[in-house]
């Protein structure tokens, strides 16, 4: 089969397509027949060496795709050849995958593979943060950093769902139309403006009482002076840098609350799982909440594709097609 494979941790093209063995399930695993990989930030710090994750080399990136189920290892119930599903693991840029059967998620009929491929991270991360790591009532309001990408276009529909008002933040003006077309009731773009300036001009001095920020060094200080009293800020990601070391007694002046999420913490929680997955089908079935997959790539063409999401230029979800 072929699948990206990288030798040496670097930029984009130390990624190659390669002809490897089919892998064979173990026991609790199924074998996936990729129909689209999604792309996430983290890949790219993945194939850096420097993600949570360390590769193992000759390694292949990828930590979630959508396909049919190709072959069930021993040991697996309730899951069958030829089942569409998506699920959330390792190497996933390949024309096969494995996955544990914990990992699966049963995909319905009114999501494409493309869709489901784009669900399970960007989709999760949001409704775990907005649902879990804070609990969102109406009349919240909440600021969303990168708002024209993956998880930024998720959150902001998830908080409409829940009543919220939401502030938007892109980084070019090509971006404030589609972060308006999927929640925004007001977008900034913090490339051009000062943001936490405008956040405090539109809500009145009041602030913000959730911020999710994916986006680290440029946007987590300013965050904290823009927050209200009591506000919350979750760091789930850092495309923009690390933040630096935050110093705590800045907190105390609002009783301000700052977070870290990574999916995977999550994920071992079944029932949480399960309830995140069953409320964000919902929420798609009735309309509320679309996925935008922003632009399909070849396989072969993923070091292209890192470079385009490392642009900070794509829109919505990212995904390779094998």
């Amino acid at each position: 089969m072929k699948a990206i494979q990288f030798k040496e941790v670097g930029g984009p093209d130390v990624m190659q397509l390669v002809e490897v063995p089919k892998p064979e399930p173990r026991p609790g695993m199924i074998r996936m027949r990729v129909r689209a990989a999604g792309i996430n930030f983290a890949d790219t710090f993945f194939r850096q060496g420097t993600y949570l994750i360390k590769p193992k080399l000759p390694d292949t990136p990828g930590m979630e795709a959508a396909g049919v189920i190709d072959e069930v290892g021993p040991g697996v119930e309730g899951l069958k050849p030829g089942m569409r599903i998506a699920a959330v693991g390792l190497k996933a840029y390949a024309e096969y995958a494995l996955f544990y059967a914990n990992q699966v998620i049963p995909l319905p009929d009114f999501i494409s593979f493309e869709e489901g491929a784009a669900f399970p991270i960007q989709t999760l991360t949001a409704w775990f943060m907005i649902h879990t790591c804070h609990q969102m009532t109406p009349g919240q309001i909440v600021l969303v950093h990168s708002a024209a990408g993956g998880v930024g276009i998720v959150a902001m529909q998830i908080a409409k769902a829940a009543g919220a008002r939401v502030i938007g933040t892109v980084s070019s003006d090509s971006k404030i139309e589609i972060a308006k077309k999927y929640g925004a009731d007001e977008v900034i773009n913090y490339e051009t403006h000062d943001f936490a300036e405008e956040v405090k001009r539109i809500t009145g001095g009041q602030g913000v009482n959730l911020i999710l920020d994916a986006v680290g060094k440029p946007t987590f200080e300013k965050g904290l002076a823009c927050a209200a009293p009591f506000g919350h800020t979750i760091l789930y990601g850092r495309a923009g840098g690390p933040p630096d070391k935050l110093d705590v007694f800045r907190l105390f002046e609002k009783s301000l609350k700052v977070s870290g999420f990574v999916l995977y913490t999550a994920s071992s929680n079944h029932d949480l799982m399960r309830r995140g997955i069953e409320h964000s089908f919902n929420l798609i079935r009735e309309g509320k909440l679309k996925i935008l997959v922003g632009k399909s790539f070849p396989l072969a063409e993923a070091p292209a594709a890192h470079r385009f999401i490392e642009s900070r230029g794509s829109v919505g979800k990212l995904v390779l097609v094998p």
